[in-house]
């Protein structure tokens, strides 16, 4: 066991393992001793074996509710008794049951747009749009609904913007611009800035634009796709095959019959035919004045079956309780699921196996619970969760805060890592959502202590702040720190910034494909970086009495100051 150190970080005294140490070895060490150092105690081979058993042909690429989800769960129990955790599931078990709803829309289904006593446009599945429903139903009939264009569909009063000015969408599907409605605004513009510029906010996501849907009674909703403001090409829209997963709400809760994505070209075609300018449309979106567009004497209709069940998934979840406060709790986190099985569009049964999404996510999990394991009892309770269905939209860490097992005012932070990267030591490191709070200021500490310079994603368009299992505690008011190496490109010790952009690039054309499988090529010594870095902050909270703080201007520091006064006074 190695005792705590107490240098200053944030201004605040806290704890230092190693990593701050061994980055400053004596001169004498060898290079790879030095090396070594800069991410001792995490083991890259150990993350790189664990990686490979996940992304292996028994595991079936991990969706749940299947054989493969099932392996899984069981392996990430057995590691983490392996590793000397403690139960922190329900009822003294290892996992946290979370009910959920399964539908999948057919490759066959199609919808008509009709104009007037024009030839309607038949639209299919996978080609022209692509279709899901979490509403638990055989089949899903929707007869020549109107069709209205809502801009970029977002309702803010607290940046003077509202897309709906008041229309009624009760029956009608909406049509909307991905991404924030500043996204391409020019300098001067009346909404340049308004959402960030080029870095999106929540109101971005496609789950922001679901939901205001849902909640202005619109029977469904498409968002026009567009692969530079969804950061994703037609194919990663399409990759899920009509499947969506929803948790199983004991109500009846609104919901939209169809939801989805039409293709852009797909999109100009139906406005066009309409006699309408898709574009010209859509730069008045970008104007606090837009007010919504129905589309003349065109209506929707659908009539298609669907698959559903209900399953009950599970997260993951053991602890290291704290000897002195232990009903104060730090949580690291990441994803087990992927995308499970799925048939190529030649008709071949192909696995999504999810190697570096999130398999990589889960081998740091590991590694930093075992290094924790290894040295003095925390003064905080540590809590290690796998989640489950992030894929499926950030279910099991959703449902986790919906229901969680030690109180949310009591924790301390949420630590998520959501893909690394797998080409060798960098000279820099990311921060993902720059400027939301202090854990930042702290990971910057420690990278440095590492050599390492640290940057603002070069890639905020993004939203990776918004796409990962952080963000319902972040919602909850925890201050999050979030580890994603696709927000810009590595600065290799071995090949530079060119060669990081080859991995990353390299990396994009596989996110969710077949091709995200383990290799026995990869240098994990990167990824082991900044497992350690996240490890190290976590040690500083772990032996302190210290409590991370959201920035001024976050969305997400009133949520937290409301309840303070749950914590104990230090």
């Amino acid at each position: 066991m190695r005792p705590p150190r107490l240098p200053v970080l944030s201004g605040l005294i806290v704890t230092m393992g190693l990593i701050g140490n061994a980055a400053h070895a004596a001169p004498a060490a060898s290079q790879d001793a030095h090396q070594d150092a800069l991410y001792a105690p995490i083991d890259p081979a150990r993350m790189s074996e664990t990686i490979r058993v996940l992304a292996s042909d028994p595991f079936e690429g991990r969706a749940p509710g299947t054989i493969g989800a099932g392996r899984t769960v069981n392996y990430l129990i057995a590691r983490f008794k392996a590793i000397g955790l403690e139960p922190a599931g329900e009822n003294g078990s290892w996992v946290q049951e979370v009910p959920m709803v399964h539908t999948k829309i057919g490759p066959d289904a199609s919808v008509l747009f009709r104009t007037g006593k024009k030839e309607p446009l038949d639209y299919r599945q996978t080609r022209e749009v692509y279709l899901t429903t979490n509403t638990p139903s055989a089949r899903i009939h929707i007869d020549d609904a109107p069709v209205v264009f809502v801009g970029y569909g977002v309702h803010a009063p607290e940046r003077d913007w509202d897309d709906f000015k008041g229309i009624d969408l009760k029956g009608k599907i909406a049509v909307i611009l991905v991404n924030d409605p500043d996204f391409r605004a020019a300098p001067g513009d009346a909404v340049s800035g308004r959402f960030g510029g080029r870095a999106m906010t929540y109101f971005g996501r496609w789950t922001y634009k679901y939901e205001e849907a849902v909640r202005r009674g619109a029977v469904g909703a498409l968002i026009v796709h567009d692969t530079e403001a969804a950061s994703y090409p037609w194919s990663t829209v399409i990759a899920p095959g009509g499947e969506a997963y929803d948790i199983a709400h004991s109500g009846a809760p609104e919901s939209l019959l169809v939801r989805g994505w039409i293709e852009g070209s797909a999109a100009r075609k139906l406005f066009a035919r309409a006699g309408l300018d898709f574009d010209r449309l859509s730069a008045q979106a970008r104007r606090p004045d837009f007010t919504p567009v129905t589309l003349p004497d065109t209506s929707f209709s659908a009539d298609f079956a669907v698959a559903t069940n209900t399953l009950q998934s599970r997260n993951v979840i053991g602890k290291i309780p704290g000897k002195v406060h232990p009903d104060e709790s730090i949580v690291y986190g990441a994803h087990w699921d992927a995308f499970g099985r799925s048939r190529s569009r030649d008709g071949k049964t192909v696995i999504r196996r999810g190697a570096v999404d999130d398999g990589s996510g889960i081998a740091a999990i590991l590694e930093i619970a075992r290094a924790f394991r290894a040295g003095p009892q925390p003064d905080r309770t540590l809590l290690f969760a796998a989640w489950t269905a992030e894929e499926r939209g950030l279910l099991g860490s959703t449902w986790y805060v919906e229901h969680p097992l030690m109180s949310l005012p009591k924790t301390v932070a949420n630590f998520t890592v959501d893909v690394l990267q797998m080409a060798g030591l960098s000279r820099n490191a990311f921060l993902v959502g720059a400027g939301q709070d202090s854990l930042q200021d702290d990971f910057v500490t420690m990278a440095k202590s590492q050599g390492r310079t640290t940057q603002e994603e070069a890639l905020p368009e993004r939203g990776a702040f918004y796409r990962a299992d952080h963000l319902p505690f972040a919602r909850a008011g925890v201050p999050v720190l979030p580890i994603m190496d696709l927000a810009g490109y590595p600065d290799l010790v071995d090949g530079g910034v060119a060669a990081g952009r080859k991995w990353l690039d390299g990396y994009m054309a596989c996110y969710h494909q077949p091709c995200d499988a383990w290799s026995p090529d990869w240098d994990l010594r990167g990824a082991a970086e900044d497992t350690a870095v996240l490890y190290e902050v976590g040690r500083s909270l772990a032996f302190s009495r210290m409590w991370p703080s959201w920035k001024q201007g976050s969305e997400f520091k009133a949520i937290r100051e409301r309840t303070e006064s749950e914590r104990p006074a230090l």
